[in-house]
């Protein structure tokens, strides 16, 4: 049992470790590296139109770079998402810590 408890607390640190990497990544590439490229909305493929949230990953990373400007272009709803994606992403951090913390 004891075993089985090191191999989950592993995992959690492995996840822990990503979810400090992941912003750390973005903050090193580049503001405009997803700037360029085809769209991944369905909407936009299937039907030609754009969304509500067409040019929200593109507005995220530009607002993580401090762009507020051109975040604010690419999607207007970014002052809404990017908060709370700041606060669910804080708090999985927190989980997870806890979780290390508590094995």
């Amino acid at each position: 049992m004891n075993t089985l408890k090191k191999i989950t607390n592993s995992k959690y640190k492995f996840y822990f470790s990503g979810l400090l990497l992941i912003p750390l990544v973005l903050l090193v590439l580049p503001a405009d590296f997803f700037d360029t490229g085809r769209a991944a909305c369905l909407s936009v493929i299937l039907f030609g139109k754009t969304c509500y949230g067409c040019g929200i990953t593109r507005a995220v990373h530009h607002l993580i770079h401090l762009e507020f400007l051109e975040a604010y272009n690419f999607n207007k709803l970014v002052v809404i998402v990017f908060p709370l994606i700041s606060y669910l992403y804080l708090k999985e951090i927190v989980r997870v810590y806890l979780k290390i913390k508590k094995n």
